[in-house]
């Protein structure tokens, strides 16, 4: 399916609604029936039926159609998080004395569900150095129900081979999920490498704007319905139809934001790998990245957003550099028109850091839509 008619034209019926270009906003909780017949139908199955706006809405039935499209899914489901696109399929797919083998140190508030939340279920979770493929399969026990990826890592870059994780887990019957938040839906497709379940965080790349917060999950239609029908309407983590419209919105112009915001980090990660005070860059398409040759071969491009250290690391020298920036701004998430930084030493106590813990010393930049010299520009001065 071409990517301008997904982007453009799927899902939209605009003789439903007076030919108008934009899609509108259904902003309505209810719909009717004429018929106590119709009305019992959609009561006995909301999942192909407009009844409450707590489970179906038009505005978010255009969105979805477009995101399955974009992932090469069946179906997608959209959330009003992205941690509840993670959460809410591993609560309605996983069950006591399940286990879950996990990639180390992936998303924060990922990691607190697998420590914190799920052992109250009795389900428990290995964390493994996903970038060799044995230790994921030598973590798998027979309990063992879920492959959770993050590829890449949102800080530190570790990829996983995908598609030979898939077919190591359909050998093994065990489900695999990724948050893909990264890469998106244009640079990396885990389900056409095997994976079964993609979650993204919307808020990024796919808003683009930083005006909404937002979740989807793509997979098959049979998993996504299994979701939908328990979990999701239970929990309610519902996407209101004016945050579905301004993903549409952000949609229209993906390809050339995300473009944007690759080339320009392509300049800043290679004057940044030049500067005396940088010891290191690490952006999956330098170079030098450890697993280039994986990241080129099953990405179709990289985000905008690398982590790089200081020579000078200690925590002065990095909280200096940060807060003399002028333009970039300080800040958690990506995938907006600004640029943003976040040092990892803002996430952790003065007494915790570590010189020789190479994480503490990362300082994470998203390139935004800005020009590169504007960027450059100002990480020199405050290089000092």
């Amino acid at each position: 399916m071409d990517i301008s008619y997904i982007l453009n034209e799927l899902g939209e019926e605009r003789e439903n609604y007076f030919n108008a270009v934009s899609p509108p906003i259904i902003q309505t909780s209810n719909f009717t029936f004429k018929t106590v017949s119709d009305f019992r139908q959609a009561l006995a199955e909301e999942y192909d039926a407009l009844l409450y706006s707590r489970g179906q809405n038009p505005t978010l039935t255009i969105l979805r159609q477009k995101l399955a499209a974009l992932d090469g899914a069946e179906d997608a489901l959209v959330f009003s998080s992205g941690i509840a696109a993670v959460s809410v399929p591993i609560l309605a797919l996983l069950k006591q004395g399940d286990h879950v083998v996990s990639v180390e140190n992936p998303y924060s508030w990922t990691i607190k569900l697998f420590n914190n939340f799920l052992p109250k279920f009795g389900i428990h979770t290995t964390f493994v150095d996903g970038s060799d493929v044995e230790n994921i399969k030598n973590a798998i026990t027979p309990q063992t129900k879920l492959i959770y990826l993050e590829s890449p890592n949102t800080f530190s870059y570790e990829l996983q081979d995908l598609a030979a994780i898939a077919k190591i887990a359909r050998e093994k019957g065990i489900l695999t999920m990724i948050d893909n938040s990264y890469c998106g839906p244009l640079y990396q497709q885990p389900i056409r490498l095997g994976i079964d379940l993609v979650a993204q965080s919307a808020t990024k790349y796919i808003g683009g704007h930083s005006d909404v917060v937002a979740g989807v999950l793509t997979g098959s239609k049979a998993v996504i319905k299994r979701i939908f029908d328990h979990e999701f309407m239970n929990i309610g983590p519902t996407l209101s139809p004016h945050s579905a419209w301004l993903l549409i919105r952000g949609l229209r112009t993906l390809p050339l934001r995300m473009q944007r915001s690759f080339e320009t980090a392509k300049v800043v990660t290679a004057w940044l790998a030049k500067h005396p005070a940088v010891d290191k860059v690490i952006w999956p398409f330098n170079p030098t990245f450890k697993q280039s040759e994986l990241a080129h071969r099953q990405m179709q491009g990289c985000g905008g957003m690398f982590s790089f250290t200081l020579k000078e690391s200690s925590v002065q020298k990095i909280e200096a550099f940060c807060d003399r920036l002028r333009h970039i701004l300080m800040a958690v998430s990506w995938g907006g028109h600004e640029s943003l930084i976040i040092p990892s030493i803002a996430g952790i106590s003065l007494a915790d850091y570590s010189p020789d813990n190479p994480r503490h010393q990362l300082i994470r930049m998203y390139v935004g839509l800005e020009d590169a010299d504007y960027l450059i520009s100002d990480l020199e001065q405050a290089l000092g």
